[in-house]
């Protein structure tokens, strides 16, 4: 056991994709691997993710209060909660509820707020959604927005070149305004590298710039990314090597998938170096 009197384990809020390398089927492998037990709560269950021309979707949010209330019977809490894709203003305000029922002072808590990218919301998210999401800003411990959806919580007007550090302070200072704590804006283009603003609740920040082979946009990106930093939050790692860790991690699984040719609606090949986590 290693002095450990238990495993750690963390939920996970989101949806459940069978094929596309996105979601929980990122998240169980990458949570697993880095030693925390993974306990899912699928908020709608795809064949493959909308990414595709056509899937199957079965929403699942009519059967997550029972869900939860059987959860509640067997006396769980958990060291992390993290939340991704949400589809309704229910689910968050399910999402509201799960927190405070299952959260201790201990843990912690990551939302991934997915709304949108490239300066586009995705077309299931209206402005009651966005604005249900942003309540979960005090909640959390830490949000991993990329520049569009930090935008959107922000209520300010998406620009795709906003990548200095004293626009990203800005940025982050309103959504700290709006309850955020520790903040990772992910996704800053600047020409061939990736960037990734962080900013710490005691006020200091640090902008990050990684290499990055990228030939075009991949799904599910984000959710590796995330599932890494939410991983290393319940562990206890510094948020900012956090964060060099999974921008390394995810560029190194976008290069592996650019030399095996793979369509990019099918993923990132994390699972090639997965014990790299480990």
């Amino acid at each position: 056991m290693n002095g450990k009197s238990r495993q750690k384990r963390m939920a996970v809020i989101n949806d459940f994709s069978g094929f596309g390398r996105c979601s929980l089927t990122v998240a169980l492998p990458i949570i697993s691997a880095m030693k925390i037990q993974c306990c899912a709560v699928p908020t709608a269950v795809f064949s493959n993710h909308t990414g595709y021309e056509d899937f199957f979707m079965q929403d699942y949010t009519d059967y997550m209060p029972v869900y939860f209330d059987k959860w509640e019977k067997l006396g769980l809490t958990f060291d992390g909660i993290y939340t991704g894709y949400l589809g309704s203003v229910r689910q968050v305000e399910l999402v509201k509820d799960f927190i405070h029922r299952f959260g201790t002072e201990n843990t912690r808590i990551i939302v991934d707020p997915v709304m949108g990218d490239g300066g586009k919301i995705y077309s299931a998210f209206g402005r009651a959604l966005c604005e249900e999401i942003r309540e979960l800003l005090p909640l959390a411990d830490i949000i991993t927005p990329n520049v569009t959806e930090a935008c959107i919580l922000a209520g300010q007007p998406y620009r795709d070149d906003i990548r200095t550090e004293t626009e990203l302070l800005s940025l982050c200072d309103t959504l700290r305004r709006l309850g955020a704590k520790d903040i990772v804006i992910t996704g800053i283009a600047a020409g061939s590298d990736i960037g990734n603003f962080v900013y710490h609740k005691n006020g200091s920040y640090s902008l990050m710039t990684h290499e990055a082979a990228r030939s075009v946009p991949r799904a599910g990106t984000g959710d590796v990314f995330a599932s890494v930093i939410a991983s290393d939050a319940v562990n206890g790692a510094e948020l900012s090597a956090s964060v060099e860790k999974a921008a390394a991690f995810v560029a190194d699984a976008v290069q592996i998938s650019d030399d095996f040719g793979v369509p990019p609606q099918d993923g990132i090949c994390f699972e090639e170096i997965l014990s790299r986590l480990m």
